[in-house]
């Protein structure tokens, strides 16, 4: 993997006011989606297995200029800093999805009991629960990208996450609601790890040799690569205009629940990252393969969160809506966490040599 330059002069007319470009995507989106209906609507018929092919082909957009960052002769390093995914796969699935159901419990049952009836919350929990159990898959590679993380580490942290969703996503949350006959579609879990890591991944590798082949280092690094700066921001705005035109009547029915649910989910993602990173610390990984680690277990793979939700309990079911706060929230939070983890860049050891060396 190259790092030789950082790239903040490309992209900071979009970073330097992240948050505010964020907030004005999301009311666009909500905006579309109640007062023209029409544009989701049409775009809903391009989807396939509960994957919609715009939001797609928009993720793919933010992934493609990252996975030209990978040097594939780097993977074969990634075995001198093994610790890294032990601490990405310990928190996604021995703690994330059981501290999700606590905290989700604690809040619906409890805190939130007085204002929340006991079958509703328990919809609520369930949510909760099919949302903690799904770690990032797509997303991540953004929120590695602000924090400059190693992008070859990256692809072999998410890579084999989604080989563990294969076969521990289901028992979870089997096990943590009691459902029998839970039913995943798996087409669509398939078809999203298709799509948003191997398709980008492909092209990336193609892109990269060609380029590299064709004009050698000095133009591949100096002269191609800045000119997909903004690529990845301007996709992550448009996916997000995209997706809250999708859910905004939803968003806008349920105020007080939209509240109510997005507080635990809140508490979750802060807890989760903080857990991963902190244990990076101690173990003191690089900063870039520290951040990305607490990038995964915080973020959530929304898009399988939201089909297993609608393919297990319908569309209109209140465990849908938590799925979909968890998209309301996630963005806002997860690039707080990209400012705090680019903060503390120093509470971390500096690395001898490059990544890839």
């Amino acid at each position: 993997m190259d790092q030789k330059k950082p790239t903040e002069a490309g992209i900071s007319f979009f970073e330097k006011n992240l948050t505010v470009w964020v907030a004005l995507c999301m009311v666009t989106g909500i905006v579309i989606g109640k007062f023209l209906p029409i544009i989701p609507e049409f775009l809903t018929r391009f989807e396939y297995a509960k994957v919609s092919i715009p939001i797609a082909v928009l993720i793919w957009l933010m992934i493609y200029p990252m996975m030209m960052k990978v040097d594939f002769t780097s993977l074969k390093n990634v075995r001198r800093e093994p610790q890294g995914l032990y601490v990405t796969w310990v928190v996604n699935w021995l703690i994330k999805p059981f501290s999700m159901f606590g905290i989700a419990s604690l809040f619906f049952y409890y805190i939130f009991g007085a204002l929340i009836e006991p079958a509703l919350a328990k919809e609520y929990v369930a949510g909760g629960v099919i949302l903690g159990a799904a770690p990032c898959t797509a997303m991540v590679f953004v929120w590695s990208h602000l924090t400059r993380g190693n992008p070859a580490y990256t692809v072999i942290q998410v890579a084999t996450n989604d080989l563990i969703i294969l076969v521990a996503f289901v028992p979870i949350v089997v096990l943590l609601l009691g459902i029998t006959g839970v039913s995943i579609p798996w087409d669509t879990l398939f078809l999203s790890v298709f799509l948003f890591v191997v398709i980008p991944l492909a092209g990336g590798i193609w892109t990269r040799r060609h380029v590299l082949k064709q004009y050698g280092e000095a133009y591949f690094h100096d002269r191609f690569l800045p000119k997909f700066n903004n690529l990845t921001i301007v996709g992550l705005l448009l996916t997000l205009v995209l997706i809250f035109s999708f859910q905004g009547g939803i968003i806008l029915a349920n105020p007080l629940h939209i509240l109510l649910i997005a507080i635990p989910l809140i508490l979750q993602t802060f807890l989760i990252f903080f857990i991963a990173y902190g244990i990076s610390r101690k173990l003191r990984l690089c900063h870039d393969v520290a951040a990305p680690a607490g990038m995964i277990g915080a973020s959530n793979f929304f898009e399988l969160a939201v089909a297993v939700a609608i393919t297990i309990f319908g569309a209109s079911s209140p465990v849908v809506l938590v799925t979909i706060v968890g998209v309301l929230v996630e963005v806002p939070v997860m690039l707080a966490l990209v400012r705090f983890a680019n903060k503390t860049k120093h509470w971390f050891p500096a690395r001898s040599q490059p990544p890839s060396a």
